[in-house]
C-alpha cells in the first residue's frame, strides 16, 4: 500500500468531519493554546484525587469518577458521594457511562456496578451486577459490560441481556477462542467458571461497539477480540504484548486501539499503523475520544494530543509541562473537552473570540488600526509603531518606505492595494506580490495637506481620501491631492473619523462637530441636530445605509441627515464609542471604553432595545481585555463575516456564525419546595394547608462552561399574570396564596441567551382551611341570607313600630292637649261661668256685690287667658319653671288661692324634708304639671281648710305629697279612676308612669284627700344618667313633641 497516499485519505475525512457539522464544538483551527483553559485540584476543591473517568447525565451534571470515589460538578461547585444505599461504601470509581436511558453507571474497583438513575442508587443485585471489568456504550447508546462470569452484556429496557449465543462451544471449528487461557478462565468463553470470582490477568478492560455492530473487547495482556454473530473472536495479527487501554469507533466499522505501545487502526481486514502520524505510534495512550467537529483526542502518560486535517497538535499547557498522565477524556454536550489528570480535572473550552497567543512580533500588546485584505491577510498596527500582517498564524512585519519606524494611525484597502496613514510619514500605498511588497508614500511636498494622516478612507469613485491632526483633509484622484479645510466648511482641521457614505458622500468627525460633503455642498452637526456630542470618535455606514456615530456621550445615528439617539438603551452604550462593525445577520458589534457587545441594530433603530437584544463579551469569552483604543477602524469586518478588534490588550476576531449559535440548551430542574422554611418531600403533586404564609421554589440549571450566565424565568399559574424577568436568583417566593391547585413552572437559558422552554413543572395545591371550604362558604352564605331577612324583618318591624309610636305620639299629644285644656282654659271657664252666674244671682239685691264678682269675673278672665298661652306654649315647647321646686309648689298654691271664688281661701303650706335637689328637665315639668293637678282639684273641689305640700328629698327617692281635710273624692270615682268627662286622675297617672313614676290618692269623704308621687332618685335628680336617658326617650320618640 502506498502510506502517503492512504495518509492523504484519512487527512481528507478528517477534513470532511471538521467542517461536516453545524453545532460546533472547539474551534479545529485553534493551536491548544488558545483555547480556554481552566482546572481545578484540590486547591479549588477538588478533593478526589487521580481521575480515572468522566461522564454526564441527562441533567447536566458532570461525574467524576477517582481514586478517592465519586464526584458531581455543577460547574462551580463538587459534590463528594461517600456511600450508596444500604451503607454500602464507593470507594474507589474505575469506570463512568452515562447512557441513553439516563442511567449512569458506575464501576467500582471490586468490580461491582452501581446504577444512578432519577436521583437514586440502585445498588447490583444479581449474578449480572458483580464480576463486572469494563463499561462502554453500544451505537444505540446502550450500555455495554463485560463479565467475567456473563461475558459481554448490555442492558436495554430493564434488564440485562448476554450477547454470547446459548450454542457457542470451545470446540468450534471458527475462529472464536478454543482451548487457550483466556477461554479456560473466562466462563463466559468454555462455559466453565473454574474462577469466578477471581481477576484474571486477562481480563477485558476496554469494550465498545463500532458502525458495523461489532462489539469489540480489548484486554489486559492477550489482544484484541470481538463478536459477532453471538460468537467471539480474535483478531489474528494481536497488538503485540501490550495492555489495550482504550477503543475508539470510527466512520465505517473502522476502530483506533489505544494501547501502551501507540496506536493501531482496525481497517476491516486488518491491525495497522499505516496512516497515522509518527507521534501516535509510540505514546502509551490511556485514553481517547472524537469530539463533534472530528478532532481526535488523545491522553498519554506524557499529556494530550490533538488529530485533526491540520496535523498532530501538542498540548501546550501545564498538563504537558507537568507531564501529568491523562487517564480520561470527556466531551461534554456544550462542546468542552475534559480532561482526567493524576492531579485533578482540566477543561479546555472553545471561545467567542479568538486572541492570539504572546510570541514576538505577534499583536498581544496595546492594538492600533486594523485591516483584513482579499487575501485573508490581517493587517495590524501595534499603538508603539511598526506595522504586520498576519495569515495562517504565520506573522511578517513590514519595513518597506521605513514603516517600521514609524507609528501608524490607519488602515485602508481596496483589491491588492493597501493604504496606510502615518504619524509622521505621511500616506503610503502597498501592493503585495510574490516575493515582496512594493511601497509608495506620498507627502506634503506631493500635495498631501499634512504628513501626519490619522484616518484614510477610500470612496466608490476611486479616489482616497485622508484625514489629518490639524491640517484638514485631502482627496487623492488621478494622482493630485485636492484639500479641504475650514475655510472650505468644515468645522475643525482636526479629523477623528472619517468614511465614505455608499452614495458618495464624504463624512468626517471632528472634536467640534460632524460634517458632511456631498456634491460640493457641506454640511455640519453639532448635539442640535441630534449628535450625543460634538466629538466624534468613530464612524460606521451599515448594509441600510445608516451613519452610526461613536461619541464620548454614547452612540448616536443618522437617516435621512437627521440625527438620533437611540432611546432606553444599556449604560454600556452610553460610554465612549471606539468602534462599530456589522456582521451579515443585522448585528452591531461595538467597542466601548469598557466593553465589547454585540446589539441587534433594529432593536436600536426602533428603540426597544430588550435584555436578549445586547450580548456582552469578556475575559470568559476569549477576550485578552474589554478596553477598546481610539484608532480609525479597530472594529471591522473582514470578506469572510469575521469581526475583528483591536483592543488595548491585543487583537481578537470572533466568527459570528460560531458566536450567534444557542449551544445546549440548559436543563432546569426543580430542587426543593419549603413552606415557611420548612423542607417537604417533592412529588407529582404537592399539598399544603393554607394557613401558612410562605412557599419557596429552589430550582437550579447546569451549565458547565458558564454557570455564571444562567438564566431562569419562572411562572406560577392560577397566580402569575405572565412569566416573571430573567434572573439569575435561584429561588421563587410566594406568600398568602389562596386556597386552589397551581403550577410551579421554571425555563433556563444558557450564556448565550437561548431558552430551554421545556421546563419543569410541578403541582402544587393549597388545601383550604376548614372557614375556606365551600361547603363552609354555603354555609356563611346561608347564615348571611338568614341575617338578612332577619335584619329585613327587624327592620320591617322598627317600621311599623315607628308608625305606631308616631300614631301613638299624635293620640297622646291630642290627649295632652285635651289634658292642658282641662287643666287651663277649662277650669278657668268654668270659674268665669261661677263668677257671672255669682253676679247674676246678686245683681238684683246687692249691686255692689255683683259688681265685685264681675271684677273678679274679670280678673280671671284675664287669668285665662295667661293660662292659654302658657297651654300653648307648652304645646310648643317646655314649661319654663323654677328650678326650686318647693319655691315653685308655693308660688302655684298662693295663686290658685288667690283666684278662688266664693268663700275664704284655704290655709296653704309646703314642707321640706331633706336638702334641696334640682330636678331634671325631663322629669321637673311633669312633676311640676301632676302637683298643679293635684293642688287645683284641692283649692277648686274639695273645700278644704288646710291644703299642704310635702317634698321629701331623699337618696333614692323623690316624694311629693299633697293633701287637704276637705271632702274626700267619691269612691266610685276612686275605683274606676277617673270621673266621667274629667280627664284630671287619668292625666296624673299617665304623666307619672311616663318618668317611671309611681301615683297613689287615698280619700275619705268628709276626712280629706292624699296625693302621694313617688319617683326614682336617680332619674329624677339632675345627673349625667338621666342626660342618656334624655337621649334615650328622645331617640324613642316617648318625650313630648309640640
Amino acid at each position: 500500500m502506498n502510506v502517503p497516499r492512504f495518509a492523504g485519505k484519512v487527512v481528507a475525512v478528517l477534513l470532511v468531519m471538521c467542517f461536516a457539522h453545524t453545532v460546533y464544538a472547539v474551534d479545529p483551527n485553534r493551536a491548544i493554546s488558545q483555547y480556554i483553559r481552566e482546572s481545578w485540584g484540590l486547591e479549588r476543591g477538588f478533593t478526589g484525587g487521580s481521575v480515572n473517568s468522566i461522564a454526564q447525565t441527562a441533567d447536566g451534571y458532570l461525574w467524576i469518577g477517582t481514586a478517592k470515589g465519586l464526584i458531581r460538578f455543577d460547574g462551580a461547585n463538587f459534590r463528594v458521594y461517600q456511600e450508596s444505599p444500604r451503607s454500602i461504601p464507593i470507594g474507589p470509581v474505575q469506570e463512568l457511562i452515562a447512557d441513553s436511558q439516563s442511567n449512569l453507571w458506575i464501576l467500582l474497583e471490586n468490580t461491582k456496578i452501581l446504577r444512578y438513575h432519577d436521583g437514586k442508587f440502585d445498588p447490583g443485585h444479581n449474578e449480572a451486577e458483580v464480576g463486572i471489568t469494563s463499561l462502554g456504550r453500544g451505537r444505540d447508546g446502550s450500555a455495554l459490560l463485560s463479565s467475567l462470569t456473563l461475558g459481554p452484556l448490555n442492558y436495554r429496557g430493564a434488564s440485562y441481556q448476554t450477547l454470547i449465543a446459548p450454542d457457542a462451544r470451545s470446540d468450534s471449528s471458527t475462529s472464536s477462542v478454543t482451548n487457550d487461557e483466556l477461554s479456560s478462565r473466562l466462563s463466559w468463553a468454555t462455559g466453565v467458571a473454574t474462577h469466578r470470582f477471581a481477576k484474571p490477568s486477562t481480563e477485558v478492560i476496554a469494550v465498545a461497539e463500532t458502525t458495523d455492530g461489532i462489539v469489540w473487547l480489548g484486554t489486559r495482556d492477550k489482544g484484541l477480540f470481538y463478536l459477532k454473530g453471538g460468537r467471539v473472536y480474535d483478531v489474528p495479527q494481536g497488538v503485540g504484548d501490550g495492555s489495550i487501554n482504550c477503543l475508539l469507533p470510527m466512520e465505517h466499522g473502522e476502530l483506533w486501539i489505544g494501547t501502551d505501545r501507540g496506536v493501531l487502526r482496525w481497517t476491516g481486514s486488518k491491525l495497522t499503523r499505516e496512516g497515522l502520524p509518527s507521534a501516535l505510534g509510540s505514546a502509551q495512550v490511556l485514553s481517547a475520544i472524537r469530539d463533534r467537529d472530528g478532532n481526535i483526542w488523545m491522553g498519554t502518560t506524557h499529556g494530550l494530543l490533538r488529530f485533526n486535517s491540520h496535523g498532530v497538535s501538542y498540548d501546550g499547557g501545564t498538563t504537558t509541562q507537568s507531564g501529568h498522565a491523562v487517564n480520561s477524556l470527556f466531551e461534554d454536550r456544550e462542546g468542552d473537552i475534559w480532561i482526567g489528570t493524576t492531579q485533578g480535572i482540566e477543561r479546555l473550552r472553545d471561545s467567542s473570540f479568538m486572541s492570539f497567543a504572546i510570541a514576538k512580533g505577534s499583536p498581544e500588546r496595546s492594538g492600533g488600526p486594523v485591516y483584513v485584505d482579499g487575501d485573508g491577510r490581517a493587517w495590524f498596527a501595534p499603538l508603539d509603531g511598526g506595522l504586520r500582517w498576519m495569515k495562517d498564524g504565520h506573522i511578517e512585519s513590514v519595513s518597506a518606505a521605513g514603516l517600521d519606524k514609524d507609528v501608524v494611525y490607519s488602515i485602508a484597502g481596496r483589491g491588492d492595494e493597501v493604504w496606510v496613514g502615518r504619524q509622521r510619514g505621511g500616506l503610503t500605498q502597498l501592493r503585495v506580490r510574490s516575493g515582496g511588497m512594493d511601497a509608495r508614500t506620498y507627502t506634503h511636498a506631493e500635495g498631501l495637506p499634512q504628513d501626519s494622516v490619522y484616518a484614510v478612507a477610500l470612496n466608490r469613485n476611486g479616489s482616497v481620501w485622508v484625514g489629518t491632526l490639524s491640517g484638514g483633509v485631502g482627496e487623492l484622484k488621478d494622482g493630485k491631492f485636492t484639500s479641504y479645510t475650514t475655510t472650505n466648511g468644515m468645522p475643525s482641521n482636526n479629523v477623528t473619523a472619517m468614511t465614505a457614505g455608499s452614495d458618495g458622500t464624504m463624512w468626517f468627525g471632528t472634536p467640534i462637530g460632524l460634517t458632511s460633503l456631498s456634491r460640493g455642498q457641506w454640511q455640519n452637526y453639532t448635539e442640535t441636530q441630534g449628535l450625543p456630542s460634538r466629538d466624534i470618535d468613530c464612524l460606521f455606514e451599515d448594509s441600510a445605509h445608516v451613519l452610526w456615530v461613536g461619541t464620548p456621550s454614547g452612540i448616536g445615528y443618522f437617516t435621512s441627515n437627521v440625527g438620533h439617539i437611540p432611546r432606553d438603551v444599556p449604560r454600556s452604550l452610553q460610554e465612549q464609542i471606539f468602534g462599530i462593525a456589522e456582521d451579515r445577520s443585522g448585528w452591531l458589534w461595538i467597542a466601548t471604553s469598557n466593553h465589547v457587545m454585540r446589539v441587534k441594530r433594529d432593536s436600536l433603530l426602533n428603540g426597544r432595545v430588550q435584555e436578549e437584544d445586547v450580548r456582552e463579551y469578556g475575559l470568559a469569552d476569549g477576550l485578552n481585555g474589554v478596553e477598546g483604543i481610539k484608532r480609525q477602524r479597530s472594529v471591522i469586518a473582514d470578506s469572510s463575516g469575521r469581526i475583528w478588534f483591536s483592543m488595548n490588550h491585543g487583537l481578537s476576531v470572533v466568527d459570528p456564525s460560531r458566536a450567534a449559535k444557542d449551544g445546549a440548551l440548559v436543563v432546569a430542574k426543580i430542587d426543593a419546595v419549603s413552606v415557611d422554611g420548612v423542607p417537604i418531600d417533592l412529588a407529582e403533586s404537592v399539598r399544603i394547608p393554607s394557613v401558612r404564609q410562605r412557599v419557596a421554589f429552589s430550582f437550579s440549571g447546569v451549565s458547565l462552561s458558564m454557570p455564571e450566565r444562567v438564566r431562569y424565568q419562572y411562572h406560577l399559574d392560577g397566580f402569575d399574570r405572565g412569566w416573571s424577568g430573567a434572573v439569575a436568583a435561584q429561588e421563587a417566593v410566594y406568600t398568602n396564596l389562596d386556597p386552589g391547585s397551581y403550577t410551579f413552572r421554571v425555563i433556563a437559558s444558557n450564556s448565550n441567551g437561548a431558552w430551554n422552554r421545556d421546563g419543569p413543572s410541578l403541582n402544587l395545591t393549597i388545601v383550604p382551611a376548614f372557614y375556606q371550604t365551600s361547603w363552609f362558604l354555603l354555609l356563611c352564605a346561608a347564615a348571611v341570607g338568614t341575617l338578612a331577612w332577619a335584619v329585613y324583618q327587624w327592620h320591617v318591624g322598627q317600621v311599623t313600630a315607628r308608625m305606631d309610636i308616631q300614631f301613638i305620639e299624635r293620640l297622646s299629644e291630642r290627649t295632652r292637649i285635651a289634658r292642658e285644656l282641662h287643666d287651663t282654659l277649662l277650669q278657668s271657664f268654668q270659674g268665669l261661668i261661677l263668677h257671672f252666674q255669682t253676679a247674676r244671682d246678686l245683681l238684683p239685691k246687692d249691686p255692689l256685690e255683683a259688681g265685685k264678682n264681675l271684677d273678679a269675673a274679670l280678673e280671671s278672665a284675664d287669668q285665662a287667658m295667661v293660662e292659654g298661652r302658657n297651654a300653648i306654649y307648652d304645646i310648643r315647647g317646655s314649661t319654663l319653671v323654677d328650678d326650686d321646686l318647693a319655691h315653685t309648689i308655693t308660688s302655684l298654691g298662693n295663686e290658685l288661692g288667690a283666684n278662688r271664688v266664693g268663700g275664704n281661701s284655704p290655709n296653704f303650706s309646703v314642707v321640706e324634708e331633706g336638702t334641696a335637689k334640682p330636678l331634671d328637665p325631663i322629669f321637673r315639668d311633669d312633676v311640676y304639671h301632676i302637683v298643679r293637678e293635684a293642688l287645683r282639684n284641692s283649692f277648686k273641689h274639695s273645700e278644704a281648710q288646710n291644703i299642704e305640700a310635702e317634698i321629701t328629698y331623699g337618696k333614692r327617692l323623690l316624694r311629693v305629697r299633697i293633701r287637704d281635710d276637705g271632702k274626700g273624692i267619691d269612691r266610685k270615682v276612686l275605683e274606676e279612676g277617673e270621673r266621667a268627662g274629667h280627664w284630671g286622675l287619668p292625666g296624673m297617672r299617665e304623666r307619672a308612669k311616663r318618668i317611671s313614676g309611681q301615683l297613689a290618692v287615698w280619700s275619705e269623704p268628709g276626712v280629706g284627700t292624699e296625693v302621694e308621687l313617688n319617683l326614682p332618685g336617680s332619674l329624677v335628680y339632675e345627673s349625667g344618667s338621666s342626660q342618656l336617658l334624655l337621649r334615650f326617650f328622645r331617640r324613642n320618640g316617648t318625650r313630648d313633641k309640640g
